[in-house]
């Protein structure tokens, strides 16, 4: 600024002269003139020091009133997802909190009871491969499984959150129409029954009546039951494509009584009462859905192992032979999948049973047995001959490394598909020898084209020929085979078993 002279001695004017380039800011002339400038301005700041104090003092304060709030307030544990349900369920227990809290609780209780959702037990979505994956009974859930052990679900644990299993429903013909959903113990479903014990809940995707497929379907329970310490159920459920099935054959139902040390219990529900389309919740399950699918080949021979020793046991028959006999068993079958020429047969097989030292033959029916006579009948079996069919599933009841021989009816190789393998697989399971299978190639040929799906139809139940000299040679060589092996056990030392596990 620059001051001019003016009339008024006590008057100063001043003007403004526009501000220099940025060159000439700091030129030394400039710095002069800046000098002389006598005009001054005050500057306006909202700082106080008062106003900061008294901010700071707020944000302290809220902090602590926030964490003395998150102390006095408990969470529920990462490692326990129920202790938080605990504390709700005993508040509404407890009528020590103000009414306010008492409504919250009520409504968060009541909430629970109706958030159980219940899906069908058979998933038609999964119709086109209902043994695929999860399968098509309670396709939602997964199982837990280890390697080498049995598939399976357990209720409550750790992948259900806590919750247990309610299933609704007793439909005996459309699994659909059967449902199961997952509850927390506290907070059942309305009008819901609560059922003590271990339940054991079984999916056969085939029959309980037919003893192969029964008992692959409860194999994996005697799995878990060695795995768990010998837990032990209190009753039983079975499904055949969700659909409730009442019973299992005696054959089946009388090995797993021995095993499990009891009665089965098998639910048969109140089809007729007025609860049946109420809930049941069992306080503890386990189900199995695949079989023994995914058991290695030692757990499947640690568990027919205890079948077979349990069932002898039961019976009253020695755990383990020690004598030399080579016992050798035709366990025949009458009407489908019979020989046609039965007494040719046992000819060709005992003649050359009589050439071996101490070989016994044994000709049986299944049919007319008994339990305990079939698991005696096997406990003196070193070769098994029989025609393919349910009553070879007695394999399992032989010692260990005992030999099987398997005979088909014409049409089988071509059509049958994998279920012809099903006793070379369990001879492999249970710890045997398969020693092969002969298939005939006669008989009444099939009214329709040879790669016909009906021919199977035709075929299956056919009866079965013979080949002397095939016959014989095969016999002959197993049976040398198996007297090696004698000589071989009894050069080692048997070691006889005097407990069963589990007992």
């Amino acid at each position: 600024m620059t001051i001019l002279p003016s009339h008024n001695p006590n008057l100063t004017t001043t003007t403004t002269k526009p501000e220099m380039p940025h060159y000439q800011k700091h030129s030394p002339r400039s710095t002069v003139a800046a000098a002389t400038t006598t005009a001054t301005r005050t500057p306006f700041s909202f700082f106080s020091p008062k106003l900061s104090v008294y901010l700071c003092s707020i944000c302290v304060t809220l902090f602590i009133l926030f964490h003395i709030k998150i102390l006095q307030t408990p969470l529920p544990s990462s490692q326990n997802s129920l202790s938080f349900l605990h504390n709700w369920q005993e508040k509404l227990i407890n009528n020590d909190e103000p009414a306010s809290c008492n409504d919250d609780t009520t409504s968060m209780g009541d909430k629970l009871h109706e958030s159980v959702t219940f899906l069908p037990l058979k998933d038609l979505r999964f119709a086109n491969a209902a043994l695929v994956g999860h399968t098509w009974f309670m396709s939602s859930l997964y199982d837990t499984h280890e390697e080498g052990e049995v598939q399976y679900q357990q209720f409550p644990s750790k992948s259900s959150n806590g919750r247990i299993l309610c299933i609704k429903g007793r439909d005996n013909h459309d699994g659909s129409w059967n449902y199961y959903g997952l509850a927390y113990p506290g907070f059942l479903p309305k009008n819901a029954t609560l059922v003590p014990g271990r339940t054991f809940v079984s999916y056969n995707h085939y029959d309980f009546g037919n003893i192969w497929h029964g008992l692959s379907a409860l194999v994996p329970f005697v799995a878990w039951h060695l795995k768990s310490e010998c837990a032990a159920p209190d009753q039983w459920i079975l499904y055949h494509w969700g659909e409730v099935r009442t019973w299992m054959s005696p054959w089946l139902n009388t090995l797993m009584e021995a095993t499990f040390n009891g009665p089965l219990n098998i639910e048969k529900f109140n089809e007729d009462g007025n609860d049946y389309e109420w809930p049941m919740c069992y306080e503890e399950a386990v189900v199995m859905r695949h079989n023994e699918g995914g058991m290695s080949r030692e757990k499947r021979m640690e568990v027919y192992d205890l079948i077979r020793c349990k069932a002898r046991m039961m019976c009253d028959v020695e755990l383990d032979r020690t004598d030399n006999d080579i016992g050798l068993t035709l366990f025949m079958r009458t009407g489908a999948r019979s020989f046609r020429n039965e007494t040719a047969v046992v000819e060709i097989f005992e003649r050359e049973c009589m050439k071996v030292e101490n070989c016994r033959l044994k000709v049986a029916y299944s049919s007319n047995l008994t339990v305990c006579e079939q698991v005696k009948l096997m406990a003196s079996t070193d070769i098994l001959v029989s025609p393919h069919g349910a009553q070879l599933t007695n394999m399992f009841l032989m010692d260990r490394n005992s030999s099987v021989l398997e005979f088909f009816p014409k049409g089988w190789l071509k059509l049958a598909g994998v279920g012809q393998l099903v006793y070379h697989w369990m001879a492999s399971w249970s710890g045997m020898k398969h020693q092969g299978a002969w298939r005939d190639t006669e008989g009444d040929p099939c009214p329709y084209p040879d790669d016909d799906r009906r021919c199977m139809s035709f075929y299956k139940n056919g009866r079965i020929g013979y080949n002397s000299t095939y016959f014989a040679e095969w016999a002959s060589r197993v049976l040398n085979e198996v007297k090696m092996q004698k000589s071989q056990e009894a050069t080692r030392g048997n070691i006889v078993p005097t407990k069963c596990a589990c007992s």
